[in-house]
């Protein structure tokens, strides 16, 4: 008899909803785009209210696809984009304003403030995180200064506060819960007892009444109502832990890279935390009800699929995302043109929220083909970045770089990767491994795979590239992007 499990991934730009067999593989999916609201420069909100109802369009389209009920499902998962914050009212059940994204950057002279009162040190032992717009606590703090009416509400005890889980999570089971991987992502959880820090809490100005109860990612939530009532939610887990579940990345060293809406590497380091001095994140990286957390180390690209949405959308210059690599692969490099996508600022490891994108090395023979090469490569140097500044913590070679995501289909992008990090880049039969890690993540709970090793044994390589590029084309080209980086700084 076939099992199946049900995965929600509530991305930046998307909602989709998949069901997977007891292989691994995915036999219905719905997927659906939600508005980018951009009220100023360097503001990025959604409307949380229409997320749900996009949640529950995909759980519907997908069953009936598959000509499925929730209660022929083992169980559920819930994967999400993190640091996303979500503030609602508890007995209406409406948010009571929108959603402030992760790539939002109006709290810059908050987390300056923070970052001066409370030290980076400090912040970095407590959370593993430094004082950045990137995460959800000063995003709170924001919203209950911004308006009296929320902050009143607030101190009487009315109102809920979570990432996009908590509010998936909330609509589902009616209960405010969240997992260990999103709430590390707030400067609120302390990483040693993975519980709420109240020294953070009152120093940060968010009430720990707002917050949600924080339990392991693999668990079981408790019964779904509603479009999904006959079924349990059995984990919760962000979208990039998910990542590493679905790539089966659960020994110590083991690296991947998910390419989205941002880049985001990272490395399992263990049950141990590791502290970085290079400039990434020290996280949770799941953690499996009744047995210890892993933990892992982060480099967070903030930009990486919308730069590409942005030559899409708000250029023109193609009519369709995967249109970028015909149009770059018409020009044999990039022409010395070097684009740094400084949009919100620059993320690991750099952390500097007064950078803004740039063009840089334009001259008459540039073309748009050199610009949309330029885009797909200026992913590329940003995973390198990340990674030399993982090599520096851990002291540690890779091998290889397994990668996921939906630009791993960007044949140009993954071999110009494997060209300048000099190693081999292994893309998986199973690309989607942020929704299925998800779903791995139920089934475990629910009993369908016992265990990581089972799930181990689903994952298969698919295609490998290899470096071709000399090591003095590699230097030149690293030169360039260096050159270009500079001049994205002190902008703001």
């Amino acid at each position: 008899m076939t099992t199946y499990v049900g995965s929600i991934d509530q991305g930046t730009t998307s909602s989709r909803f998949v069901v997977i067999d007891q292989t691994g593989s995915i036999i219905a999916k719905a997927q659906t785009e939600h508005q980018q609201i951009l009220p100023q420069p360097g503001w990025v909100e959604h409307d949380a209210s229409e997320i749900w109802r996009n949640t529950e369009w995909t759980i519907s389209t997908a069953l009936d696809e598959a000509g499925l009920t929730p209660s022929d499902l083992a169980g559920v998962g819930i994967t999400n984009q993190r640091e996303t914050s979500v503030v609602w009212n508890r007995e209406t059940g409406r948010p009571v304003a929108n959603a402030i994204v992760w790539q939002d950057t109006r709290t810059a002279d908050l987390c300056a403030k923070i970052g001066q009162e409370l030290g980076d040190g400090f912040l970095r032992r407590r959370t593993g995180l430094p004082a950045a717009t990137y995460f959800s606590g000063p995003k709170v703090r924001w919203l209950l200064d911004s308006d009296d009416e929320i902050r009143n509400a607030a101190e009487r005890g009315d109102l809920a506060f979570g990432t996009i889980d908590s509010w998936l999570a909330f609509k589902l089971t009616g209960r405010h819960v969240t997992d260990v991987t999103n709430a590390s992502r707030t400067m609120l959880m302390n990483l040693e007892t993975l519980d709420w820090d109240d020294d953070l809490c009152r120093a940060i100005g968010v009430p720990r009444s707002m917050l949600p109860d924080i339990k392991p990612s693999i668990a079981d939530y408790g019964p779904c109502t509603g479009v999904l009532e006959g079924t349990r939610l059995r984990t919760i887990v962000g979208d990039q832990h998910a990542a590493m579940i679905g790539q089966a990345a659960f020994g110590v060293g083991d690296t991947k890279c998910t390419y989205g809406t941002g880049a985001f590497l990272l490395t399992n380091t263990g049950t141990q935390t590791v502290a970085s001095t290079a400039g990434l994140l020290t996280t949770v990286a799941y953690q499996r009800a009744g047995q210890p957390a892993r933990y892992a180390l982060e480099g967070s690209i903030a930009i990486a699929g919308s730069s590409v949405q942005w030559l899409r959308d708000n250029l023109g210059l193609i009519e369709r995302s995967e249109d970028i690599e015909a149009l770059a692969s018409m020009v044999p490099d990039n022409g010395d043109v070097y684009f740094v996508p400084a949009f919100s600022g620059l993320f690991a490891p750099r952390w500097r929220p007064d950078a803004r994108g740039v063009i840089a090395g334009m001259t008459r023979f540039t073309n748009k083909s050199h610009f949309a090469r330029a885009v797909l490569e200026a992913t590329a140097f940003q995973v390198k970045d990340v990674l030399n500044a993982m090599r520096n913590d851990t002291g540690s070679e890779l091998t290889d770089l397994r990668v996921d995501g939906g630009m791993v289909a960007n044949r140009l992008l993954m071999q110009f990767q494997a060209d300048i990090l000099a190693m081999d880049v292994v893309v998986p039969e199973q690309i989607e491994t942020t929704v299925v890690g998800a779903a791995y993540g139920a089934g475990i709970d629910a009993g369908v795979w016992a265990d990581a090793d089972e799930v181990r044994s689903h994952w298969r390589e698919s295609h490998r590239f290899t470096p071709q590029l000399t090591s003095d084309r590699v230097a030149q080209l690293d030169a360039g992007w260096s050159k270009a980086v500079a001049r994205s700084l002190d902008w703001v």
